[in-house]
C-alpha cells in the first residue's frame, strides 16, 4: 500500500480525508459563538464564568482601546506576556479584532530574556498580568515599548470559592502609573468602539516563538488561514461540541494549549476552566465539580495527577477524553490512567512552525508512545535528513509536513526559512528536525532529534540560548550545555562548565544555578552543573557537545 494511503485503514469513523477550512479570520470564530450561545459560559476561572457575549463585549473594547489610545493598526505586532487567565484570552482576540498580529510571550521569562521578543517583533504594545510588570517596564522608552496595558487576574476571580486559588490571582489590583501605562480596568472602561474588523485569512494572525539551535528565538508567522486550520481539524478529529468543558491546564501561549483550551472552544462555543498553574488537586477538583469533559496534558502533569493520594475521592467519570503530546507518555503512566478513568491516553504531535498538529492517534486505535498518524491534509514523510531521499516503512530518518497548518516562514530571518523546506513532488514541505519512522499501519514514531534540543517536562530548551545567557556569567569561561536524565522532568537541564583561571575554588555549583535561576526562565536554568579543566573541542576548535551528551548518557544508564 502507498505510504501516504496506508493510514486511511485506521482513520476516525465517518471523517473525510481533508476539510474545507473558512475563509475568515480567527476573530469571527468568536462573533459567531457569541451571536449564537451568548448566554453560555465561555470560561469558567476558580469559580468565576465570563459568558461569550461579556467576553466578546470586553474584547471589542480593548481592542478599540489599542487602535483609538495606543495606535495598533493592521499588522502591528502586540505582546501578550501574562499567565492562563480570561485576561489572556480577552488580549488574544483583542488583538485579533483590532487587526493586529498576538506575539504570545512565556510569562516564565524575565526582564533580559523579554528585550529580544520586543525588539525582535518590534512591538509597541503589550498586554501584560500585573506580577510580570517590572519584567516589561524596563523596556517602556522612547522607539521601543510605548505602551502597556497591565491586567489583574483578581477582576476576573470575584466569586467566593473553597478553590486553593494562588496568590497571583488574589492579589489586588494594584495603582500602577505613569507615561504609557494604563490598568487593564481603566482601558475597558473607557467604552471604545474598534474601528471596521479589515483582517482575512491571509493577514497576520500570532507569531509564537521556538528557539533556535544558533542563538535567539525564531517568530513563527502564522496567518489567520493557517491558524484556522488546526483550529478547526484539531477539535473535528476528537469530535468537539458546544456542550464539552474543557480542563485549560496547559499554557496559553503555547501552540497546544493555545488551540486545545483557546482557540479550539471558542470556535465551537465549549467551556473552559482555566487554572492559572498546574495544581493536582485543583485540577481534580475543577473536573468533579464543572463535569469536565476532555483534559489535553503532558506526560508530567499525567504522572503528577496520578501520583495524589487523594484522587480516589474525586469523581472522573465525566471526563471522555485525554490526550497529549510533548513528550512520550510512558507506557506503565497510560496504564494508570486507563485503570483510573477507563480511557486511552491520545498522544498527539505537532510544533510552533505547524500550529499544533500534524499528527494525531486515531481515537479508536490509539498506539502507545506513538505520535499518531498525519490529520486532515496534511502530507507527511520520512526522508533521510543528509541526502533528502525519501525512506520507506521502519526506516529512521527526518519528518517532513506538508499542509495547511504549515507556518509561512521565520520573522525577519529569511535563511532559517530556506534552510526550513524542502520540496518534494512539486510540493513545499517542511523540516522538523526530528526523527522518526513509521510502521507498516502508517503510524509515526519519534526516534530523536535532529537538532539540539532538550525536552524538559514538555519545554523545549535549546542548549545554545541557556550557554549564551551564561556567558554573561563574571566567573564563566567555557559552557556547554545537554540534557540529562530526570526521574520527573523526563529530561533536565546540565552544564558543563570551565571557569575563569583566577576563580577556580572560589565558585560552587550551587552558586552558578543561584544565578541561573536569576536571570532565565525556570523551565531553561541548569538543575546540576559540572565544573571542568576543559571543554572537548573539534580541530577548529568547536565544542563537541555530542560527545559530552554521550559521556551523560552512559553514565545515566
Amino acid at each position: 500500500m502507498p505510504a501516504l494511503e496506508r493510514h486511511y485503514r485506521f482513520w476516525p469513523e465517518k471523517m473525510p480525508h481533508t476539510l474545507t477550512y473558512p475563509e475568515t479570520s480567527l476573530y469571527f470564530n468568536l462573533e459567531v459563538t457569541a451571536a449564537r450561545f451568548p448566554s453560555k459560559i465561555a470560561s469558567i476561572f476558580y469559580g468565576t464564568a465570563l459568558t461569550y457575549r461579556d467576553l466578546k463585549h470586553q474584547v471589542d473594547a480593548l481592542a478599540g482601546y489599542l487602535q483609538k489610545h495606543c495606535g495598533v493598526k493592521r499588522g502591528d505586532r502586540v505582546l501578550l506576556y501574562m499567565q492562563n487567565s480570561p485576561q489572556f484570552v480577552i488580549g488574544y482576540y483583542a488583538i485579533l479584532r483590532a487587526d493586529a498580529m498576538v506575539v504570545p510571550v512565556n510569562p516564565m521569562n524575565l526582564a533580559a530574556e523579554l528585550a529580544h521578543y520586543v525588539d525582535d517583533a518590534e512591538a509597541k504594545v503589550a498586554l501584560i498580568g500585573q506580577e510580570l510588570y517590572s519584567n516589561a517596564a524596563p523596556h517602556l522608552s522612547p522607539g521601543r515599548l510605548a505602551h502597556l496595558v497591565v491586567a489583574a487576574y483578581s477582576d476576573h476571580a470575584t466569586e467566593p470559592t473553597d478553590l486553593n486559588v494562588p496568590e497571583v490571582v488574589r492579589a489586588p489590583r494594584q495603582a500602577l502609573a505613569g507615561d504609557g501605562v494604563t490598568l487593564w480596568s481603566d482601558a475597558l472602561a473607557a467604552g471604545d468602539e474598534p474601528g471596521p474588523h479589515l483582517a482575512g485569512p491571509d493577514d497576520y494572525c500570532v507569531m509564537p516563538y521556538t528557539s533556535g539551535t544558533t542563538g535567539n528565538p525564531k517568530g513563527c508567522i502564522h496567518t489567520h488561514r493557517t491558524v484556522m486550520n488546526t483550529t478547526m481539524a484539531g477539535a473535528l478529529w476528537f469530535g468537539v461540541i458546544p456542550d464539552g468543558v474543557i480542563l485549560g491546564s496547559l499554557p496559553l501561549f503555547h501552540v497546544t494549549g493555545m488551540q486545545g483550551s483557546l482557540n479550539q472552544p471558542i470556535f465551537w462555543g465549549s467551556t473552559v476552566v482555566h487554572t492559572l498553574r498546574w495544581d493536582r488537586n485543583t485540577a481534580a477538583e475543577l473536573i468533579r465539580r464543572y463535569k469536565v469533559t476532555a483534559w489535553t496534558s503532558i506526560s508530567t502533569m499525567a504522572i503528577d495527577f496520578l501520583a495524589n493520594p487523594d484522587l480516589g475521592q474525586y469523581d472522573l467519570s465525566s471526563l471522555k477524553r485525554i490526550g497529549g503530546g510533548g513528550a512520550a507518555m510512558p507506557e506503565a503512566v497510560a496504564q494508570k490512567l486507563r485503570e483510573v478513568t477507563g480511557l486511552d491516553y491520545i498522544e498527539g504531535y505537532g510544533l510552533s512552525e505547524t500550529m499544533a498538529p500534524t499528527h494525531i492517534n486515531p481515537p479508536q486505535r490509539p498506539k502507545l508512545q506513538c505520535l499518531g498518524i498525519p490529520i486532515f491534509g496534511t502530507d507527511s514523510r520520512i526522508v533521510n535528513p543528509d541526502t533528502l531521499v525519501e525512506l520507506g516503512p521502519g526506516e529512521v530518518g527526518e519528518i517532513v509536513s506538508h499542509g495547511g497548518q504549515i507556518f509561512l516562514g521565520y520573522w525577519k530571518n529569511p535563511q532559517a526559512t530556506a534552510q526550513a523546506f524542502i520540496e518534494i513532488e512539486g510540493k513545499s514541505f517542511f523540516r522538523t528536525g526530528d526523527l522518526a519512522r513509521y510502521d507498516e499501519d502508517g503510524y509515526f514514531f519519534m526516534v530523536d532529534r535532529l537538532k539540539r534540543m532538550i525536552n524538559a517536562a514538555g519545554f523545549k530548551v535549546w542548549p545554545a540560548e541557556v550557554e549564551s545567557i551564561m556567558y554573561h556569567h563574571p566567573d564563566i569561561l567555557e559552557a556547554c550545555v545537554i540534557g540529562t536524565q530526570d526521574a520527573h522532568r523526563g529530561e533536565t537541564v546540565k552544564a558543563c562548565v570551565v571557569l575563569k583561571a583566577d576563580r577556580r575554588g572560589q565558585v560552587s555549583e550551587a552558586a552558578i544555578i543561584d544565578w541561573c535561576r536569576a536571570n532565565m526562565a525556570a523551565y531553561k536554568y541548569p538543575r546540576i552543573v559540572e565544573f571542568m579543566e576543559t571543554l572537548p573541542k573539534s580541530g577548529t576548535g568547536k565544542v563537541q557537545w555530542r560527545a559530552l551528551q554521550a559521556r551523560e548518557n552512559q553514565l545515566s544508564n
